[in-house]
């Protein structure tokens, strides 16, 4: 059985990736989460740090969290995965959909670790990850949003049969990403079949910043 670490945002669509990888069979013995070395918060989706690593023990999986900048970003994940790969890591399983960019970067950084790229949701219909998503029985809330297409009232909804309705007729309108793949909104999951607890927001704010609506998880607990 091949070891994995799961490449782990805190959001659906890595969430959803991990959990395939568990089910066709797959050991995902660690999950990997690249913080940003300053603001100490994760850099996909701007989670507050300790609060990735609280979901982390929600799901019950090892988690490694690397302090880096965008300029070492690479260098870092490398140094992670090779200290994971002493303890039998062997491949790593990420959650791109269809971003060729992402994945011709995933190949090459994989190739040159000597590690197997594992990618369950390559190529699916995007509007099918969301549904396969919410069918499974996740359960996850919008924690960002860019503002050039979204208010503020998208910050802490559930992504659900409705979301994806209204999810689907901005992707018709306005040409948006329906799973957010070019960072258009991000989800933080919060129970599913991968956890063993559930997150639970107890307290947040919504801040405007750097042309994105953000909820600001400000307080938490494992139900």
């Amino acid at each position: 059985m091949l070891q994995l670490a799961a490449s782990w945002s805190g959001g659906k669509d890595s969430c959803l990736a991990c959990y395939k990888a568990i089910s066709a069979g797959f050991e995902v013995s660690h999950l990997l989460n690249m913080v940003n070395r300053d603001a100490k918060r994760s850099m996909s989706h701007g989670l507050n740090a300790r609060l990735i690593a609280a979901q982390a023990q929600a799901v019950g999986i090892a988690m490694v969290q690397k302090e880096v900048t965008w300029d070492t970003y690479e260098k870092g994940l490398k140094n992670a995965v090779c200290e994971l790969k002493k303890k039998g890591v062997a491949g790593m399983v990420f959650g791109d959909i269809d971003l060729e960019e992402h994945k011709d970067w995933i190949e090459r950084v994989c190739a040159e670790l000597q590690i197997k790229p594992i990618m369950p949701l390559w190529g699916a219909a995007p509007e099918q990850v969301l549904q396969e998503f919410v069918a499974e029985r996740f359960e996850a809330v919008v924690i960002s949003a860019k503002s050039d297409y979204f208010g503020q009232e998208w910050l802490g909804r559930k992504v659900d049969q409705g979301l994806i309705t209204e999810l689907q007729a901005l992707a018709n309108e306005k040409g948006i990403h329906i799973c957010g793949e070019s960072g258009e909104y991000h989800t933080f999951v919060t129970a599913g079949p991968l956890f063993k607890q559930q997150v639970k927001i107890l307290r947040s704010r919504k801040v405007l910043r750097d042309s994105y609506w953000f909820l600001d998880i400000l307080s938490w607990g494992l139900d």
